[in-house]
């Protein structure tokens, strides 16, 4: 089985992080996750975050940190997910595809019913989290 790989965004704003419950139509219905897509032939892994998060929430975000990525497989497909640190440009949050999508308090994020592939994302950027706080906003 041929990996999928797929960018997510880990968007910081006024010290709330956005998580997007996926609808009950998507693969992994009412699961948690970090926003983003699948990477188009010849895309960059930064660009092709930006298109899917303006894309499935219409917000504008800037590229500003990457994890490391991870690897998951479901039964039904393998996925590589490159998760990145990002922060709010601009926009408003107009979801297309997710049946919620909230900005949440660091705290309440591990009460989430998170996809398991983004459960080692969360983890990692609460590592980073502790040892780099948030984000400065930007002025």
């Amino acid at each position: 089985m041929q990996p999928i790989h797929v960018t997510c965004a880990i968007i910081e704003d006024q010290g709330r992080i956005l998580a997007a419950q996926r609808s009950a139509q998507m693969h992994l219905p009412h699961k948690w996750e970090f926003p983003g897509g699948k990477v188009r032939d010849g895309e960059s892994l930064e660009a092709c975050l930006v298109r899917e998060i303006q894309e499935e929430l219409g917000l504008d975000v800037e590229v500003l940190v990457a994890l490391e990525p991870v690897e998951h497989r479901y039964p039904d497909k393998h996925i590589i997910l490159y998760p990145f640190v990002c922060r709010v440009e601009g926009g408003r949050v107009t979801p297309t595809e997710h049946e919620r999508v909230e900005f949440f308090a660091v705290p309440q994020l591990e009460s989430l019913d998170w996809a398991e592939a983004d459960l080692p994302v969360l983890a990692q950027w609460l590592l980073f989290h502790r040892n780099n706080g948030l984000l400065p906003t930007r002025a």
